[in-house]
């Protein structure tokens, strides 16, 4: 019989969502049932298991050395450095148990959790870049979370194959920028969002191959242009010279001018290149991939989240890729097929509700197995008794659910209960995306950590810092300045900061202003320049004579990430290509 659409309540925020027919086959070929959560509260949960930036000083419980970890020295977690949990020192069979068909399965892997050693952080050929965290091959970096391939980038998130840059979020192929989101092979750009291949340019936004541009929206192949207006080149390195770049109070009035802007111009429905019958935003190269976003080569998939490298058949999946295919509710991965509820798991094939498992393939309710095949809970069984108590324990897991301290009810097919997260909410990047207050967040039952009292001795005021770099002296370097926000913000606010060597020279080389504001509030401001992780159903706003449509008015309607109420211009593919290209 053929599956209908069917509307469902979230039991998380009692809002409604839509179950598709395509949902139902994708459920049924991985043998789960449809989720109880909507798209938007699996994402939240899932965010609520990844600590980037919230680091602490504890001792490696193998070696003894001082680490820095994302675990809370309150948690009773067993941690070990790096090298110690990829040593032969230890078996994380040790701690294997027999499944107990007398207790709800998420109590026993929530003890499991509590048992088996942790890496203090995730990484892998680090080179004098100890404050970082989720990422490969970096060095000479610094508060650089997520990504491969970096040297000497400092405040950054998700970002690859760059160097000599600061402040930059989920781009690649960076050098010699600053302060920029969304970006990809650019070299001295500054202040931009949402621009590729462009060069020597300030204050872009959706911009392409452009040079010696400045505060300009939409531009394709263009140079020497000042706020969408063409410049001669003498023109052009006049207005650079006369405007005071290195001006905190300048650059506030460029950023003004440019969202006014970015209000005028029309803009595309969505960011989505080279791609085929998908829709969310931020996509290229994606085919038949739905409600998703800051996602490449994905196929027949949706509900992404920076997936990368090949994603295919995969449902409800964050920060994961290379050669993903039949995942659903991962997190914080790499590859693997046929796998579900799991995070921090690499390769694996098989698998279901695993955290930081490697390489391993027919493993359930495991922790920090490596090339192992045929485990529950950690316990080892051989091919035939995995086979028959399997469907036992699902069959256990719909008859004696989890309930938390919410009420919300957790049977097979469910991503981790919150509860069982070892990080608190405002230690987690969930508070990136979607950020509560300590009252919200206890309101729904979520950890909430308030940390130490921070008892700075503050050095400079930010409104005491002088308004131009040319007049800042190297003296700054290691004060302690007060961050603008005053730990006043939910952006995980570490109410003061220091200029480091490294940046003062830069901000020096290029001549910017210093920033006013902590690294995290810089980041939250990033990241605030990404639309909502939403779709509506618009229509296209195009009205303009000589475009293609036979019409005064274009009816082509879009799913866009623009809220209705938005003042940005929004057209369709095509208008937009007819009026900016």
């Amino acid at each position: 019989m053929e599956n209908k659409k069917e509307n469902k309540i979230c039991q998380n925020c009692k809002k409604n969502f839509v179950i598709e027919p395509d949902d139902f086959s994708f459920y049924e070929k991985m043998r789960v049932p449809p989720p109880t959560f909507c798209p938007e509260c699996r994402f939240q949960r899932r965010l609520l298991f990844r600590n980037n930036r919230v680091f602490y000083r504890r001792e490696c419980a193998l070696c003894n050395k001082s680490i820095l970890s994302v675990y809370n020295k309150k948690k009773s977690y067993t941690i070990f450095c790096h090298e110690c949990w990829l040593s032969d020192k230890w078996d994380p069979m040790d701690y294997g148990r027999e499944y107990d068909f007398s207790i709800p399965f998420f109590s026993q892997f929530r003890s499991l959790q509590s048992k088996v050693p942790r890496a203090n952080l995730y990484r892998e050929n680090f080179i004098l870049s100890d404050y970082c965290n989720y990422g490969l091959d970096f060095k000479e970096c610094y508060l650089l979370f997520g990504g491969q391939n970096n040297e000497r980038v400092y405040f950054g998130n998700q970002i690859f194959d760059s160097h000599d840059s600061f402040d930059i979020a989920f781009s690649e192929k960076v050098e010699f920028s600053y302060e920029i989101f969304e970006c990809a092979r650019t070299n001295l750009l500054f202040f931009s969002h949402h621009s590729n291949d462009c060069i020597d340019s300030f204050y872009l936004a959706d911009c392409r191959n452009c040079m010696n541009c400045f505060g300009c929206v939409g531009l394709v192949n263009k140079q020497y242009y000042v706020f969408n207006k063409p410049y001669t080149k003498e023109q052009y390195q006049k207005f650079i010279k006369s405007n005071n770049i290195g001006s905190f109070k300048n650059h506030q009035e460029f950023l003004k001018k440019l969202k006014e802007l970015e209000s005028k111009i029309p803009h595309r429905y969505a960011r989505i290149y080279k791609s085929v019958n998908s829709d969310g935003d931020d996509l290229s190269e994606a085919r038949s991939t739905h409600n998703s976003f800051s996602s490449r080569q994905a196929e027949d998939s949706k509900y992404l989240f920076f997936c990368r490298h090949r994603s295919k058949d995969c449902y409800d999946n964050s920060f994961n890729g290379v050669n993903a295919e039949l995942l659903y509710e991962i997190a914080h991965g790499f590859g693997g097929s046929n796998g579900a509820f799991s995070m921090r798991n690499f390769d694996n094939q098989d698998f279901f509700y695993n955290e930081e498992c490697h390489n391993c393939h027919n493993i359930f309710g495991c922790e920090g197995l490596r090339k192992k095949q045929y485990c529950i809970l950690n316990k080892q069984y051989n091919k035939k008794e995995y086979g028959e108590i399997l469907p036992k324990i699902i069959k256990h897991m719909n008859d004696m659910p989890y309930h938390d301290q919410k009420g919300r009810t957790y049977k097979y097919g469910e991503f981790f209960p919150a509860e069982l997260s070892p990080f608190a909410y405002n230690e987690s990047i969930a508070q990136e995306y979607f950020p509560l207050t300590k009252e919200e967040a206890l309101e729904q039952e979520y950890k909430w950590e308030d940390g130490e009292t921070r008892n700075y001795k503050i050095d400079i005021d930010s409104k005491d810092i002088p308004d131009h770099i040319k007049d800042v002296g190297e003296d700054i370097v290691g004060k302690v300045i007060a961050c603008e926000h005053a730990g006043g913000c939910k952006d995980q606010c570490t109410e003061a900061f220091k200029i480091v060597p490294e940046e003062y020279k830069f901000y020096k080389r290029f001549n910017l202003p210093l920033p006013r504001l902590c690294s995290n509030c810089r980041h939250y401001q990033r990241i605030g320049l990404r639309n909502p992780l939403k779709l509506w159903d618009r229509k296209c706003m195009c009205d303009k004579e000589g475009h293609f449509h036979e019409k005064e008015k274009c009816v082509v309607e879009f799913k866009t990430s623009y809220a209705p109420d938005r003042p940005e211009i929004i057209f369709c593919e095509k208008c937009y290509q007819q009026e900016i290209y």
